[in-house]
């Protein structure tokens, strides 16, 4: 506890992904410690203490999506008053897509010290054992659960050259690669990774369009998606060589519009650019 007269500390603390052995001392230590601990599901902590055998007098309290904001508050009372106060999520960190960024921004106003626990890392954890660039990277957390607010999401992303991280929910993954596919071309590399760290980890690699049919039979766990960037454009696109290309696309069975909108995505030019290009070879024929 926080020594008379001062503020307490705010710790955020990493936990484990998938597997309780993954648990540093350090979270045993403060686990502990804390006078509070606020915890995203009270019953999962309560199992993470169980199994690291740890044993604890701090007061529990719920701080989820949904009590957030009022949690934040009352907690930065707490620190205040020279009670030190433990977040803990469900699995990973606190504030990286879970619950503690509101909670940090007030103890930070409230100049309160606020410390990082350091661990796993689901974002990390996958983006290293993707394969792909790990040099540049952006986590863009879930995608829209409707389709247009989804579709948009992912336009604007069309051009991110850095490896994207998403998380994503396991019935709707598919609908997920799908739109990836979509919106950043079917042949763009990426991987799902499925149950991090656990018994039945397991991690699939290659195109999005070949990822979301695989993924159509189902997959169950929790998953998280990484992307290959943009690719870098070596020059000036010829439009009058991807017009050519778009109609042998058309004469193979695609249809005209399809194929001037894969062909806009794969070599990222403008489609109405693109689509006037179609339009003068046509004349010129």
């Amino acid at each position: 506890m926080g020594a008379v007269g001062t503020s307490g500390t705010l710790t955020l603390a990493a936990a484990p992904i998938g597997r309780a052995e993954d648990a540093s001392e350090r979270l045993r230590g403060a686990l502990g410690a804390a006078d509070i601990i606020a915890a995203e599901d009270t019953r999962r902590l309560r199992r993470l203490t169980a199994d690291l055998g740890v044993t604890t007098a701090a007061r529990i309290v719920s701080y989820y999506d949904a009590n957030e904001r009022a949690r934040a508050a009352e907690l930065v009372e707490e620190l205040r008053e020279g009670r030190d106060v433990l977040v803990i999520t469900d699995a990973g960190l606190p504030g990286v897509s879970d619950p503690g960024y509101r909670l940090v921004t007030a103890a930070i106003e409230a100049e309160v010290p606020v410390t990082v626990l350091p661990g796993p890392s689901a974002v990390t954890t996958a983006l290293v054992i993707s394969g792909l660039p790990s040099d540049r990277f952006c986590f863009e957390g879930f995608l829209p659960r409707k389709a247009g607010e989804r579709a948009s999401r992912l336009a604007a992303l069309a051009d991110e050259p850095r490896t994207m991280v998403f998380f994503e929910a396991p019935h709707r993954l598919t609908a997920a690669l799908e739109a990836m596919a979509g919106a950043l071309g079917a042949e763009r590399p990426a991987a799902v990774c499925r149950e991090l760290t656990k018994t039945y980890e397991e991690v699939r690699r290659g195109p999005l369009g070949e990822l979301a049919a695989w993924s159509s039979g189902g997959v169950r766990g929790e998953i998280t998606i990484v992307v290959g960037g943009a690719p870098e454009r070596s020059g000036p696109a010829d439009l009058a060589a991807l017009a050519d290309e778009v109609e042998r696309r058309v004469t193979d069975g695609a249809a005209r519009k399809d194929a001037i909108g894969e062909v806009a995505r794969e070599h990222r030019v403008p489609k109405r650019d693109l689509y006037d290009a179609v339009i003068a070879r046509k004349t010129r024929r």
